[in-house]
């Protein structure tokens, strides 16, 4: 989420679910033809989206410093599994929708384009993940971290849900039609392209892991569900503007921020690997890259 992230040590470190500057990859190898007889297409590859695509924090990171962009994140794995004739990557951490279609990001090393300029006639394959940092997701989560178990007046859920408002489902209602808009957009840069919306995944398992990640189970299922209701709504506006939605969620159960360390997609607040609090592993990303690479080809 856009310069949103959560201090770790003994306070919230900061970590940006989604904020860096755009960078174009090397065209990967593309391939002539399979390993039976049938030529493979050559697909000319763009990924846009927010630092759950961009993978702040994995080794190795690449392009612009500011976007905190790894050349083992989701995009780089497709491309190298497609065989891609060419492949840019904008991905930028605390990106949100309107850096893709209509606004410079400002990032820590300095302006980053729209992402959409990136596009061309040529393209025919195109990934995104955003939204979170439209509806304020890693703030949101942030404001429930506690290190406090018994708390009446500490829960957060409670809070987000006064009078019968659930805030973040008002964002996330607030915001669909934008997404929904983006996708127009793209398929106005690139008719041809094969759109495809890359979902959030299962950060957190049912009622969390106090105090292992320092969030009470209430909040826990609250933040989750929230997720699954923003990829709720992501695959609306997929299934409405001519593109597809790739889930993530259901891979990634049982390998939630809970977990062990070896076992993890997603880090906690407290990493144990080379990633981004609250953001994907590079084992996530890899798993992420196979699951999108399945879907092309199921086409």
């Amino acid at each position: 989420m856009r310069a949103q992230g959560i201090v770790a040590g003994v306070a919230v470190a900061a970590c940006v679910l989604a904020a860096c500057t755009p960078e174009s990859s090397a065209p990967a190898p593309s391939a002539s033809e399979s390993s039976g007889s049938d030529p493979v297409p050559v697909l000319d590859y763009v990924a846009l989206g927010d630092s759950a695509a961009s993978g702040p924090r994995i080794p190795e990171q690449v392009g612009a410093p500011g976007c905190q962009r790894s050349d083992s994140n989701y995009p780089h794995v497709l491309a190298a599994q497609l065989e891609v004739g060419s492949f840019v990557d904008v991905t930028c951490s605390g990106a949100v929708t309107a850096d893709i279609v209509s606004t410079p990001q400002s990032t820590s090393s300095g302006e980053v384009p729209v992402q959409v300029d990136a596009l061309s006639a040529d393209t025919d394959l195109v990934t995104v993940t955003i939204g979170g940092n439209d509806i304020g997701l890693v703030s949101t989560a942030v404001g429930c971290l506690t290190f406090t178990e018994s708390s009446a007046t500490n829960v957060c859920k409670d809070r987000l849900t006064a009078g019968g408002v659930d805030t973040v489902a008002a964002a996330i209602a607030e915001n669909a039609p934008n997404w929904g808009a983006m996708l127009d957009a793209v398929a106005e840069r690139s008719p041809d392209a094969r759109i495809l919306v890359v979902g959030y995944g299962t950060y957190l398992p049912d009622g969390g892991c106090f105090p292992t990640q320092p969030m009470l189970p209430e909040d826990a299922d609250y933040i989750q569900d929230s997720i699954t209701a923003m990829n709720v709504a992501l695959k609306a506006q997929a299934d409405e503007h001519g593109a597809e939605f790739v889930d993530t969620e259901a891979l990634s159960v049982g390998h939630d921020v809970c977990v062990a360390p070896d076992q993890r997609y997603f880090e906690g607040v407290f990493p144990q690997n080379p990633a981004a609090p609250l953001h994907p592993t590079a084992a996530g990303m890899a798993a992420i890259g196979d699951a999108v690479a399945a879907a092309v080809r199921a086409e």
